[in-house]
């Protein structure tokens, strides 16, 4: 392209409908940023004309005939890695697939809509995480590389202060982190509550695979829900979670407000809640992720007294939400996703002892 214009985003779509193909083509051709340079209608075609075409990013169905989705992928990652965001009906009902496809190297995972909406309808949601993909393309991937459940939890601290509260925010290629951090916190901790971009169909299935390698208890947030030391809530799919103060701890809230930065949840909207909730007790983390979602918080956060940290951008998917928080001054430890469990619990550690 001439006139210092930015190359376009080119995207490859394989799925074995031709209806879907036609859908995903037309939805993403609304967005100037992106070219779908063609398509493939099951993984042996879609390996000849990645070789051709030499597209940015992958979009890939996991059921097809010939060969699988999912093996497509593991494959592709180990011979040819490619940033790949998976749309499929496996993750309507929160499959495993769509987590195995996280695990092998995708870096988002989206349900196909059911029967009440098309393709098309996904809109401005599916071009952002073609874009995720393609920034992740572009930055060094996570070199963490702690398998879950094999290293044990850290020490906990000696004292806990019962006003404390963690929150997390992450977004492409939270899912991975999470399952670095979640391990290394010990049972012994004050109430954490997670923020991460996520579709509806996912979410329960993601804070049941974290809860079995963790020793915190892991669910998926409920509304008007206790929430005690110990416990990590995620925030469900297509709901904004906000935390408030009770006695002897704090209880959960959810909420069908608008998007914030087209997402729902939105890491601001926890970490705003946890500034009002915890005070100088509150202790934000934000994680990888696109975009700039979290940074308002963080500044909460940080102007009520809390401490706040972010993900270094050697250890990111996605340089995009630490970025925009460090830039504006509210983040005060920089580290690389292994060290943040530490980072965490000195956090702790400190308000407690004051």
């Amino acid at each position: 392209m001439t006139g210092g214009a930015a190359r376009r985003i080119r995207v490859l779509v394989v799925d074995d409908s031709a209806l879907v193909r036609r859908a995903i083509t037309e939805a993403l051709g609304r967005d100037p940023a992106i070219e779908v340079v063609g398509s493939a209608c099951d993984p042996y075609v879609a390996r000849e004309k990645i070789i051709q075409l030499a597209p940015d990013v992958l979009t890939l169905d996991i059921e097809m005939p010939r060969m699988d989705g999912l093996t497509f992928l593991r494959i592709l990652m180990q011979h040819h890695p490619l940033p790949v965001v998976v749309i499929s009906s496996l993750a309507q009902h929160g499959s495993r697939a769509a987590l195995e496809a996280l695990e092998a190297g995708a870096v988002d995972v989206l349900a196909k809509p059911d029967g009440t909406m098309s393709i098309g309808n996904l809109g401005e949601r599916l071009s952002f995480h073609v874009k995720a993909a393609a920034a992740a393309g572009r930055v060094r991937r996570s070199t963490a590389t702690t398998a879950p459940g094999v290293v044990p939890p850290l020490p906990a601290p000696q004292r806990l202060d019962p006003r404390q509260l963690i929150v997390v925010g992450s977004s492409t290629g939270g899912v991975e982190a999470l399952r670095t951090i979640l391990p290394r916190l010990p049972r012994d901790l004050p109430p954490i509550a997670v923020v991460q971009h996520i579709s509806a169909h996912f979410s329960r299935m993601v804070a049941e695979r974290l809860d079995t390698i963790s020793a915190l208890e892991v669910r998926e947030a409920g509304d008007d829900e206790p929430l005690r030391a110990g416990e990590c809530v995620i925030a469900p799919g297509d709901f904004h979670l906000v935390v408030e103060p009770v006695p002897g701890g704090f209880r959960t809230r959810l909420l069908k407000t608008p998007p914030i930065h087209h997402c729902r949840p939105a890491v601001d909207v926890l970490f705003r809640a946890a500034a009002e909730a915890a005070g100088d007790a509150a202790v934000a983390v934000l994680l990888t992720g696109m975009g700039s979602d979290g940074a308002i918080g963080m500044q909460a956060v940080r102007a009520a007294g809390g401490a706040t940290i972010a993900q270094d951008e050697a250890t990111c998917v996605v340089y995009g939400m630490p970025r925009a928080a460090v830039a504006t001054q509210a983040v005060q430890h920089v580290v690389p996703l292994p060290m943040i469990p530490e980072a965490i619990l000195t956090a702790v550690a400190t308000r407690a002892a004051r």
